[in-house]
């Protein structure tokens, strides 16, 4: 998997001057769309269309101090459709204008080449399991919060502070399967996932009873799921969940990841320092 990774990097390379299209490369990864875009987002920790964004504008501003091409000329040979648009994106990367950085030599920002590469450290395993489940639903409230890739997202946070406690009790009482209890979920999330695109966050439960009057609902579809557990320090081994399961198991595993909300359950110990998780991710076998 980390090899056909690469040659899809390579292909990005190959082709920052022309269009882009990521159903070439997750054809190159023999991959989905949506599980190249996931994955590379988790390797890379940033989405795929702000790195190739980036290495446009790292190579773009090579061409800029060279001077050998007018600006419009590398302006269009990289996809901008003006000088202006051009000079925007420049400038955000760089913090410069590419006319001020060809007068004065300017120092620019550079966006290195990436590649993948598996560090097996050893240390500790990951526990999972494969579930099929048939169909579902998450009930419970639901809010629309940008997404925040690292720390406590203070949107969800406020939130969830702002559910009464009966509401909390009846939500709490709906749950009838696994994953049991009140559970995070989010779905709708935007293919790039970048910081600050919105999704849809519910706190519910798993069920398949009707709703109350005024609750949320989101209906699943029977499918299969990736079920991974850990404990350790609160928020640090959650933390290091997510982590491990996009760089470690889904590149050394035959399964992809399949459009779908994502689930979580976390069990907090009395003082809040510990916490027993488990993430549900929907999968599909991969094809060889």
């Amino acid at each position: 998997m980390l090899e056909r990774l690469n040659q899809a990097m390579e292909h990005i390379e190959s082709y920052l001057d022309r269009p882009i299209d990521v159903t070439d490369l997750a054809r190159i990864a023999m991959t989905s769309e949506y599980h190249f875009r996931r994955l590379f987002s988790a390797l890379a920790g940033i989405p795929l269309s702000e790195y190739v964004r980036r290495r446009r504008l790292t190579v773009a501003g090579a061409e800029v101090l060279a001077g050998e091409r007018t600006l419009l000329d590398i302006a269009t040979r990289y996809g901008y459709g003006s000088g202006e648009a051009f000079a925007r994106a420049f400038r955000a990367v760089h913090g410069v204008g590419p006319g001020e950085a060809r007068r004065t030599g300017a120092a620019l920002q550079s966006q290195p080449r990436m590649s993948f590469r598996l560090i097996v450290e050893g240390s500790s395993s990951m526990r999972y399991r494969i579930a099929d489940k048939g169909e579902f639903r998450v009930v419970g409230r639901k809010a629309r919060v940008p997404l925040l890739h690292e720390g406590v997202n203070p949107a969800i946070a406020e939130f969830v502070r702002g559910i009464d406690a009966e509401t909390l009790r009846c939500i709490a009482a709906l749950s009838d399967q696994e994953p049991e209890g009140i559970v995070a979920v989010s779905d709708g999330l935007d293919p790039s996932r970048a910081e600050g695109t919105e999704l849809d966050y519910y706190h519910g439960a798993v069920t398949r009873a009707e709703a109350p009057e005024g609750m949320d609902v989101l209906p699943v579809p029977a499918g299969t799921w990736a079920v991974f557990e850990n404990s350790g320090p609160f928020p640090q081994s959650l933390q290091h969940l997510w982590r491990d399961v996009f760089t470690q198991w889904f590149p050394s595993n035959p399964y992809r990841t399949v459009p779908g909300p994502e689930i979580l359950r976390v069990r907090l110990s009395g003082d809040g320092a510990r916490a027993d998780a488990e993430l549900w991710i929907p999968v599909e076998r991969s094809v060889s």
